[in-house]
């Protein structure tokens, strides 16, 4: 990807930041009925010049809370059977061991890993991102 399209994309993502954060501040969100327009709303521009409006942008964006999900396997049992886990149970899940986890974002996967041990705690290596064309096609 070019850097233009890099911040095209981050001043749209800004955008739909500033109109979802609206919406749920119940104000009225920028763009909101129209389309998305550059420049609407909370003063965003999306083609002006200078950094200012693009570190306005993104911090627009670090703001916003994200669910993160790493998924080991996934299991069914009744409540009886889960009432009676006691230390040391085995708990069978859909996945084999060794299998990669899945890292999910909102409930969307986005990647791919494994489980490491770094200073006595547990984290994940990314081994495969998903790619932005199977990402959109989770989104229908």
């Amino acid at each position: 990807m070019s850097e233009d399209s890099l911040e095209n994309l981050a001043d749209q993502l800004a955008e739909e930041a500033a109109a979802m954060t609206a919406a749920m501040d119940g104000g009225a969100a920028a763009g909101n009925g129209g389309g998305s327009s550059a420049g609407s709303g909370g003063g965003f521009s999306a083609g002006s010049s200078g950094g200012g409006a693009k570190d306005r942008n993104l911090q627009l964006i670090l703001d916003i809370p994200l669910r993160v999900t790493v998924e080991l396997g996934r299991t069914k049992m009744p409540v009886s059977e889960l009432l009676n886990l006691t230390q040391g149970s085995v708990i069978e899940l859909s996945k084999l061991a060794g299998e990669p986890m899945e890292v999910l974002v909102n409930d969307k996967l986005i990647a791919r890993g494994e489980a490491v041990v770094v200073n006595e705690k547990f984290g994940v290596r990314l081994t495969d991102i998903i790619s932005t064309s199977e990402r959109i096609e989770q989104l229908g």
